[in-house]
């Protein structure tokens, strides 16, 4: 007879009967288009902004989904996300986004399936500077995901700091993490949860460009604005096929 402590037993079952999913968003453009593409007819409120559920078919059978509004940045990021956990004790947490790519390195439009984030904007000068950097850096467990992705992504590490890239940086951004890509929150909503043991997808899309020579959303936001519709429109669409391949990843343990 095989013991299994009761806590483990219900993430079974939960697993097995009725996975509960959140997807956390986190800039107030990227919550705005995710409003107007899906039929979020009730919004609630949170102490970080609104939230909804919404039903997805997956693989002929319904999927409740809840969509959570985290915020932007860091601090916004971590605290929505310990918050979710806490509140949904979701067996998936996704979440989907934007984020700028490196010239020459990536393309526009090009989705990240986020292996690893590194928190960069770490300044320490009384110790070892990439030990405070390593402390904050996450390794997503994606073994429980199958690798027939549903669409074209580019799987890699994300950089992420509380500002936008900074085109004189991208040389050495490059060089120093192995990067192609940052964003503001995806380390902070990776680094939590770990911590928690939360199954953690990230998705994120390219929406503009940065180089040495500027970023081509600096100058004229409405191209972030245009390429978040786009971009998030790729990902809501291929979220169901996403979703139908936890159905692989569900835990199968013989307790008898």
């Amino acid at each position: 007879m095989k013991i299994i402590e009761d806590n483990t037993l219900k993430q079974i079952n939960r697993e097995t009967e009725n996975p509960i999913v959140v997807v956390v968003i986190s800039a107030d453009i990227e919550w705005r288009e995710i409003k107007l593409l899906l039929p979020l007819m009730e919004i609630h409120t949170s102490p970080f902004g609104e939230w909804s559920d919404t039903e997805f078919d997956v693989n002929g059978e319904h999927q409740k989904v809840t969509f959570v509004q985290g915020g932007w940045g860091k601090i916004a990021a971590a605290a929505s996300t310990q918050y979710i956990i806490d509140r949904w004790e979701p067996n998936y947490l996704i979440n989907l986004g934007t984020c700028g790519g490196f010239q020459g390195e990536i393309t526009q439009g090009t989705i990240i399936l986020v292996s690893k984030t590194i928190v960069y904007d770490i300044l320490e000068q009384m110790g070892d500077p990439d030990e405070a950097i390593a402390h904050y850096t996450t390794y997503l467990d994606l073994t429980w995901l199958t690798e027939d992705y549903p669409q074209d992504v580019v799987k890699t590490a994300l950089i992420s700091g509380d500002k936008d890239l900074i085109p004189a940086e991208i040389p050495a951004l490059r060089m120093k993490f192995d990067v192609v890509a940052g964003d503001w929150e995806s380390g902070a909503i990776a680094y939590i949860a770990s911590l928690n043991g939360t199954k953690c997808l990230i998705l994120r899309g390219v929406t503009d460009i940065v180089g040495t020579a500027g970023g081509e959303a600096y100058e004229d936001i409405d191209i972030f604005i245009h390429n978040t519709r786009e971009v998030l429109e790729k990902l809501v669409n291929a979220l169901p096929d996403w979703l139908g391949l936890f159905e692989a990843s569900r835990i199968n343990i013989d307790v008898s």
